[in-house]
């Protein structure tokens, strides 16, 4: 099989044949990929060489051609000069040129036919190479699409079992209960201590600015009457006191005094 049939052969494969057989169908597809960009290497030359064969007949039909003109023009001159014999040695010759002309020229028609169809086929098959690689493309977005999605169904049936979230529950179960269990140790730790009281005062001292804040914020609302000036105690002072009160006050004192020495 020439390098043509092997490619068509090779193009005509189903692809997605391939990548049902292949273990992996990316590295897969790549891989014919390198193989029909070799091939398509190998027919560029056997269709180069066969070009070159087609200029080369061309140009053995045009030497054989131009030989066959020079020979009779010799022997036209030949004839001129009166040599007859030298005349018909170059017509001779220029028989034999035509010959080999004639046969070189069906040659190179059949071989120019060849190349052309050689030509047609190569730009084809360079075609058919394009298109494969665009479809390559496009099953490797397919594959890694579906590798994408199976990745996610994956985890999300993982996430839908039960299991995942009994372990979640008891997890928070577990956590309220060290929790639970760190406050109690620090209230025991506080009774022992007697930081108890000191953190009793600090609440205190922590919410008593909120409360006087929230008395004026009520006063400046108007919500709250402003009290009326308290009216201070009158102080009696000695000056206040009248003489008599004075002497009789001594006296008391005085009998006071005395029972407590008689006695």
């Amino acid at each position: 099989m020439g390098i043509f049939g092997r490619l068509a052969q090779l193009l005509k494969s189903n692809l997605n044949d391939l990548i049902n057989k292949a273990e992996d169908p990316e590295k897969m597809l790549e891989q014919v990929i390198r193989d029909m960009n070799q091939q398509l290497v190998e027919a560029k030359k056997q269709v180069a060489r066969a070009i070159a064969d087609e200029k080369k007949l061309h140009k053995q039909v045009a030497s054989h051609k131009n030989e066959s003109k020079d020979m009779e023009q010799k022997a036209m001159m030949a004839i001129r000069a009166g040599d007859d014999n030298l005349a018909k040695e170059a017509l001779h010759r220029k028989k034999e040129h035509d010959t080999y002309s004639s046969q070189l020229h069906e040659q190179w028609s059949k071989q120019k036919a060849a190349t052309d169809q050689l030509k047609t086929a190569l730009r084809a098959l360079n075609h058919k190479i394009e298109e494969a690689k665009r479809k390559k493309n496009v099953l490797i977005a397919r594959k890694r699409r579906a590798e994408a999605m199976e990745s996610i169904q994956s985890t999300m049936s993982g996430l839908s079992d039960t299991s995942a979230f009994e372990t979640f529950d008891r997890m928070t179960e577990k956590i309220d209960q060290i929790e639970a269990n760190a406050e109690a140790s620090a209230e025991l730790a506080e009774e022992y201590t007697g930081d108890v009281l000191k953190h009793k005062f600090a609440k205190l001292e922590a919410t008593s600015g909120a409360d006087a804040d929230l008395e004026a914020l009520k006063r400046s609302m108007g919500l709250i009457e402003d009290e009326a000036p308290a009216v201070a105690a009158r102080v009696e002072t000695e000056d206040d006191v009248s003489a008599d009160e004075m002497a009789e006050l001594e006296e008391a004192l005085a009998a006071l005094k005395e029972r407590e020495i008689g006695g």
